[in-house]
């Protein structure tokens, strides 16, 4: 390992052994914190926040001329029945009341 590498992993762990420790004496700020900001978010999603950041791509929708060509109807669609009723075999009759 380079040794810009070695002090970039040192910074790295040091940042998160501080946040570990703010979150671990200030969890309830930290909680409320973060909740604040995902409203705030969500606020901004749902006012259009979005649509005005990415209103430069081009994304309209033009109209389409849809023409049926003549030819066969397609196939009829195959219902399918989850509650068949039921096989009879050619031994035994469903209207047959003899039990004997």
């Amino acid at each position: 390992m380079q040794a810009w590498q070695i002090k970039s992993l040192k910074l790295e762990m040091s940042a998160l052994d501080n946040l570990n420790a703010f979150v671990r004496d200030h969890a309830l700020y930290f909680l409320i914190a973060i909740i604040g900001l995902m409203v705030v978010l969500l606020a901004w999603v749902l006012g259009g926040g979005l649509r005005r950041r990415f209103k430069q791509l081009p994304g309209t929708v033009h109209p389409a001329i849809v023409i049926r060509l003549p030819g066969p109807p397609p196939p009829e669609k195959d219902d399918f029945n989850p509650f068949p009723l039921p096989h009879y075999t050619a031994q035994c009759d469903p209207n047959d009341d003899d039990w004997d």
